[in-house]
Parts: structure tokens; sequence; C-alpha cells
């Protein structure tokens, strides 16, 4: 068990924007509807597939590293697969009232938040958000009474919070077979998110108050609207909450106090606004999203070939992964324009490095960029662009020569899959 710690916060290159993230690992409950009945909610370790060929890929980081990219998932989070069940509140203030109804506020975020995760996981996570209370609740104290900004731990002011939460919807909650919490806050509290990003989540958090018997260990809380005017906000403007709600299922942050410069906008969990993008083939691994036949540990010296399938699609190798020690290796996937996808420019082989012993939000992935300075391919409003031409393309390749390693994409096929090659000094 990790205590409760402070994680940097983001800032976006283009935005100046901001979230801070406080997270702990430890154990989680699973939480339910109006009455106790027996659900699949609830947490625990999620079910990496793999067979004794994975081991050498089974990278991890050391016990105090916040929120590692190592695999297995440290137990503690929500399940990402099968029917999990997002409580859903809206709540509002009495110096910052909701205006309109809260059920448009909830309608910001789904149903695209569910379809999305149901087209990343390829329908094996069923997200169902449940909202018993159609109204705004009103908190019992003016939102400036919290002492919430931009980088405010759990306490004080967001157990007072959560605790006000609890007591205010209790009478027409049973939060036990909830697997976690999602409070939308009324956009005109806190400042605009142009200017400061508030949204965070706690996910694990053993100190967490207790509501019906059970902790409220996950949560995350979205403030307001990321809308730079750019026209984009209805089709991307949700996806705040599923990179929220990753942290719930345990992946970290990727983009760095610097902004998203080392993943760009190929993970969720790197930059949520601007152009769409899925997860990384890792992440998906990590989640129990793959099957063992899709993920390849390439560890055999000499040069392997390998026929990736593109990472929208259902089925097919997805993953090819190169260790270099316990802690570290490159990962290589073939990302295309299609599914959450829907805005790559340059389609091709993505590779980048994972680091199992770097904290959330200081860089535990790097993508590397196969035209570097090129200033990328998309022209969306507000992405980190330099990334968006980083695939590897057929005749290109990618080395390190120090570890005698080489990834060559050695040609694409009309199926549209991508034979790559993997050598090994």
């Amino acid at each position: 068990m990790q205590p409760s710690r402070r994680i940097r916060p983001r800032r976006a290159a283009t935005l100046a924007s901001v979230t801070a993230l406080t997270l702990a690992v430890s154990t989680s409950a699973g939480t339910g509807h109006l009455r106790p009945a027996p659900t699949t909610a609830g947490a625990g370790p999620i079910a990496l597939a793999r067979t004794s060929a994975h081991v050498p890929c089974m990278i991890s980081g050391s016990p105090t590293v916040q929120m590692t990219e190592g695999v297995p998932t440290p137990s503690g989070y929500s399940r990402s697969t099968g029917t999990v069940r997002a409580l859903t509140l809206m709540i509002d203030f009495s110096d910052a009232p909701g205006s309109g109804s809260a059920l448009d506020r909830f309608h910001e975020f789904f149903p695209q938040t569910r379809q999305w995760f149901r087209t990343s996981s390829y329908g094996r996570l069923d997200y169902r958000p449940q909202t018993p209370v159609a109204d705004w609740l009103r908190m019992p104290e003016p939102f400036h009474a919290y002492g919430i900004e931009r980088g405010a731990p759990f306490d004080p002011g967001y157990r007072q919070l959560v605790q006000d939460i609890v007591a205010t919807a209790d009478p027409k909650v049973d939060f036990r077979s909830y697997d976690f919490l999602n409070v939308l806050v009324t956009p005109n509290a806190g400042p605009s998110a142009l200017d400061t990003v508030l949204s965070v989540t706690f996910a694990g958090n053993p100190e967490a108050p207790v509501a019906d018997g059970v902790p409220v260990s996950n949560a995350s809380f979205v403030y307001s609207r990321q809308d730079d005017g750019s026209g984009s906000y209805d089709r991307t403007g949700y996806r705040v909450l599923p990179h929220e709600n990753g942290h719930v299922f345990g992946l970290p942050d990727l983009y760095t106090q610097e902004g998203g410069g080392a993943v760009g906008h190929w993970d969720i969990m790197s930059e949520d606004w601007g152009a769409n993008n899925d997860l990384l083939a890792w992440h998906k691994w990590k989640l129990g999203w793959l099957d063992a036949p899709q993920v390849n540990c390439a560890t055999a010296p000499g040069t392997t070939e390998y026929t990736l399938t593109p990472l929208a699609r259902p089925g097919g190798t997805k993953l090819v992964f190169v260790p270099l020690d316990r802690r570290t290796g490159y990962a290589v996937e073939l990302r295309t324009r299609e599914g959450n996808d829907e805005t790559v420019c340059r389609p091709g082989i993505l590779i980048y490095k994972v680091d199992a012993d770097i904290d959330t939000g200081r860089g535990p992935v790097t993508v590397y960029d196969s035209h570097r300075d090129s200033g990328g391919c998309t022209r969306s409003p507000n992405v980190h662009a330099e990334l968006s031409d980083a695939p590897f393309i057929p005749g290109e390749e990618f080395r390190d020569s120090k570890r005698g390693v080489r990834i060559a994409v050695a040609g694409a096929e009309l199926s549209g899959d991508y034979r790559v090659r993997v050598s090994r000094g």
C-alpha cells in the first residue's frame, strides 16, 4: 500500500492549461444502485493476458513509483473489463448555481464516453454511466469555501466535498454496487479551463470517506469546459472524462510539465483535447483488452519478422515489445485513421519507449519521431503537432546502436497490415 501523493500538474503546450492529479495506489471497493444486489462491481488486479513467453516483457518499476507503467497493473484500481458502473452526479453551489438542466451537463459526456471505451476496448469494457439523481446536487457550502485550486490535495478540501456529496446524495443513492464516482461540477465553478484545468482524479484512495459501508476511493472530478472557440468542443470536449477515468483504471499521465511533447496525441492519457486519439497498445494490454497471442515479446537474437494489424481493428497482432531490461523496452504498433484514431494524418508504425520506473506526469512513455522537426502533418487546433507524423512507413527504420536494436518497416499489405523486422544484436 502506498500513501496518497501529489502529482505534478499538466500544462497544455498551446493553452497553458493545468490539471493536477492526486492519486493513491491501494485497495479499492465495489460500490451499486438503489439497493444491494449481486453485481460485477468491484476493484482488483487487472487480468493481464500472458504466457511464460511474455515474462521478459513484463517490466516493473520500483515500489515507490507513482502509477507505474509496469505490468500487470497493481491492484486497487477499478476493473477495466466486463461491466463497470459509473455513479455520475452533477453538483453545483450557492455561489455557482448550475445553469440549465443537470442532464444537459451529463449529456456533454454521454453517450460519447461510453462509446469511446467500447471502441477502444473492442467491446471488452461495458461502461455504464448511471444517474440516480437527475437534478443538480446543491452542496451545503459555497464553492470558494472548499479551497479547491490547481494542485489541491485530497485534504482538507476534497475530503469535505466528498463527505458533502455523500450526505446530500445518500437518500437516493446506495454507493455499494458502483465501481467508481464521476462528479460533473457546474462549469461556472472555478476558473475557465483555458486558464486553469481543475479536473482531477483520486484513485485507490484508502483514506476516502465511507458511504454505505464502502470508501469512495475512486472518484473523477470534471470542472470547466475546455472550449477554445475553435468549434471542436462539441466533438472532443467529452474526452477529459475518459482521460480522468483512465486513472481510475490505473493508467498514468503521459504529458509532462512541458506539455504533450513526449507522446503528443497518440494516447488520451497524454493530451485529451483537439484531435481524437486512442490508447497505446501497451495500455490496452495493461487493461486486459488484448489476448496473449496479440502481444509478441521480441527477445530472440537475430532478426524476426512480425505482422501487425491496425490497432483500431479487432483481432490480429497488436503489439510487439522489445524488452531492454527489467524496467524498460520498446513498443511497436500500427496506427491508422479509423476508430478512435479518426484524425491520424500519417498512418504507420508507431515506436515508443516505455519506462516503468518513471512516475506519472514525468514522461514514462516517449514516442520516437520518424520526421523530426517537421512540424507534423495535422492542422487541428491546440494540438502538439510535431509528433503527428511520428509513425514509420515502409522503407524506414528505427535504430538503437547502443542496445543493438533495429526495427525496420518491411512492407504494407493490401489488407492494411504492416510487416516489421526486429533485429537484436
